[in-house]
């Protein structure tokens, strides 16, 4: 920060800091500082996230101001055309939450051995409670209306009501079944079971780091939660630190699983158990989690801004297949990224209004062309495109269904209960929306790096990116719903620093993936005599088939599949401490350069295919002889990513 005090009568009429304001800009923040009076990171309720003697600071809560104030002035300019209906029936909601987590047969009445079936006889105590109280929630407001329910809530459950009662400890294995066929499923190790020691170090400044187990369900740790106690990772709030809590892990023996590690249909089974899980937790944390159904009318279906994620990623698709993030986000990220990281208040310092307002019109105009002239778009204009992006998605980054859920966890007193409600929302999003969220992350940590050239902290990004995320086109920013956006800079705050952790899927999700799909495939029955016979030679076949290639595949011998190297396949004894990494370069030895493809061989990852799991990329520190226990029918395929 320059200082002007010394400078000799000496005028820099060339230089503007961001901290230097005029007398019309003082004005300016003078009446935002009474209409909006200065607002501590304090959340009435459930405590803070934050020590009571830590609010914000005077710079960054100026931040604020300036991006709610270029927020509203944006609006302004252009009239809102969207509509939206926020629906508060209550059936609606809780029919709404049933389809999501993946129940709907519940409503329709359909009665039905598919994946609702099989989803609910992998509930633990808790989640099974909350299901049956939603369930029950949702018969019982139809009946006020004199309508009767497709199904009672008795048909689906066989257990007392467990709402009122504290559930008894359970491992990680425990079910309770709905009124289903009897079936029982093999015994399947957790998907943790055995963890190495921890490898890594606190990042949090000597403080004692907070210990994340993912083995367990979040609602089963925080069960102290159901009678009003208090859990130890609650009275943990340290009053000096200011720095973020540093989270330490252990490594599961079955390896890391990243999001975009697992199959879009075990991702989808991911995400309602993770919303089954979520209003659990909840739940037992006390608090309220709203839910919000927005129907708009109207969404653009062509163009760059306020066109839906699914639109532009439909689109771009069609040039480069396999996009995963719309291309004018990721080209706006990347001029950041080559020019902007070390401009001093980038994010903070907005670009000329009328230049933006050009630079829009051109996008819109000549992106999808090729005929767009980027170097004539300077840094902060950039960052204004990137943030007006954000703010004009017709359904907000953090979806309009789940952003209540989000706003609620600001009332969570622990860092870690936080952490966790967090991390099942993410994998609640859709993949557009996660993918969209984790390259913006990704941008902002590369921001924060470089605080000490731009000017750029943790809390003045969090601040600024808060109110981009948690106000929404259409949306009035109202006095009370600003104060949440300060709050949800803690959150805000919590994503960026620990985005790598929020992006790997818990143990526990995955082993009630697996537990689905043997339960599913366990109701897969012949449906006549023809198909039975059909089925029995094509498994005699494959049998026959299996033989010929190796004569006795014993107890903890695999055979890995590798077509495109020139040996084809090749069985391995596994053993105790045999890696994933290991059958690569196994197979890099043995093929030497002899692979089918001319050019330089992509790297290859070794998956497990099929069994209790769709598909998983395995984590090159995965102990096999582990995941082999887990998934003992399952294929190994060596192949790229």
């Amino acid at each position: 920060m320059m200082d002007v005090k010394d400078c000799g009568g000496v005028i820099l009429t060339a230089f503007h800091s961001f901290r230097i304001q005029s007398d019309e800009q003082k004005h300016t923040a003078d009446n935002r500082k009474a209409q909006y009076p200065r607002i501590g990171m304090s959340s009435p309720g459930s405590g803070s996230p934050l020590a009571p003697d830590r609010s914000v600071s005077r710079d960054s809560m100026e931040d604020y101001w300036s991006e709610m104030k270029n927020i509203q002035e944006d609006r302004q300019d252009r009239q809102e055309d969207l509509v939206e209906r926020v629906s508060s029936d209550e059936a609606e909601l809780e029919e709404a939450w049933l389809q999501e987590a993946g129940l709907s047969t519940l409503v329709t009445g359909t009665q039905s051995d598919g994946p609702a079936e099989a989803l609910l006889s992998t509930l633990t105590r808790s989640q099974a409670a909350m299901v049956k109280k939603r369930v029950d929630n949702y018969t019982q407001t139809l009946r006020k209306r004199n309508r009767q329910p497709m199904r009672h809530v008795r048909d689906v459950f066989s257990m007392p009501d467990a709402s009122s009662e504290l559930t008894p400890p359970i491992s990680p294995n425990g079910q309770i079944a709905p009124k289903l066929p009897q079936w029982n499923p093999p015994k399947v190790p957790p998907a943790c079971a055995g963890f190495t020691p921890p490898d890594s170090k606190s990042s949090s400044g000597g403080s004692e780091p907070i210990m994340l187990a993912f083995d367990v369900p979040y609602s089963e740790a925080a069960r102290a939660h159901r009678k009003g106690r208090e859990c130890h990772d609650c009275r943990r709030i340290r009053k000096d630190d200011k720095d973020l809590p540093g989270f330490q892990t252990v490594r599961p023996r079955q390896g890391v699983t990243r999001v975009n590690d697992l199959s879009s249909e075990d991702i989808r089974k991911i995400g309602y158990i993770s919303l089954i899980e979520l209003t659990t937790f909840y739940d037992i944390m006390g608090i309220e989690m709203k839910r919000n159904r927005v129907e708009r009318s109207k969404a653009r279906d062509s163009g760059i801004f306020g066109v839906p994620l699914t639109t532009l990623l439909e689109n771009d698709q069609k040039k480069y297949p396999g996009s995963r993030v719309p291309l004018v986000f990721r080209k706006l990220l990347s001029k950041l990224e080559q020019t902007g990281l070390q401009t001093e208040g980038i994010l903070r310092v907005p670009g000329s209004a009328s230049r933006v307002k050009h630079l829009r019109q051109e996008l819109e105009l000549k992106f999808y062309e090729d005929r767009f002239d980027w170097d004539q778009v300077r840094q902060n204009d950039a960052a204004g495109l990137l943030k007006m992006f954000i703010r004009e998605l017709p359904y907000p980054l953090l979806t309009q269904q789940h952003l209540p859920a989000f706003t609620a966890a600001q009332s969570i007193s622990s860092a870690k209960h936080q952490f966790q409600a967090l991390h099942l929302l993410i994998m609640l999003l859709p993949e557009a929306n996660r993918d969209t969220l984790k390259a913006f992350l990704e941008f902002l940590r590369k921001v924060v790096a470089y605080e000490a050239t731009n000017r750029m902290s943790l809390w003045n990004v969090s601040m600024i990116v808060a109110p981009n995320l948690f106000t929404f086109r259409g949306k009035n920013a109202k006095q009370e719903e600003m104060q949440v956006a300060v709050a949800a800079a803690q959150l805000v705050r919590l994503l960026i620093t620990h985005q790598d952790l929020l992006w790997t899927v818990p143990c526990f999700l995955i082993s009630h993936v697996r537990k689905m799909n043997e339960a599913a495939m366990g109701k897969k029955t012949p449906t006549s005599e023809k198909t039975k016979r059909r089925l029995l030679r094509r498994w005699n076949v494959e049998k026959d088939r299996d033989r010929s290639e190796v004569t006795d595949l014993r107890d903890g011998v695999i055979r890995v599949h590798a077509p495109l190297h020139a040996k084809v396949s090749m069985a391995i004894q596994l053993s105790c401490e045999m890696k994933a990494r290991d059958i690569t370069a196994r197979f890099d030895i043995e093929n030497g350069r002899g692979s089918r493809s001319g050019s330089r061989r992509q790297r290859q990852c070794l998956f497990e295919v099929g069994g209790n799991i769709g598909e998983r990329c395995l984590d090159p520190d995965a102990h096999l002889l582990d995941v082999y226990h887990a998934n003992p029918h399952c294929e190994w395929v060596l192949k790229s990513r």
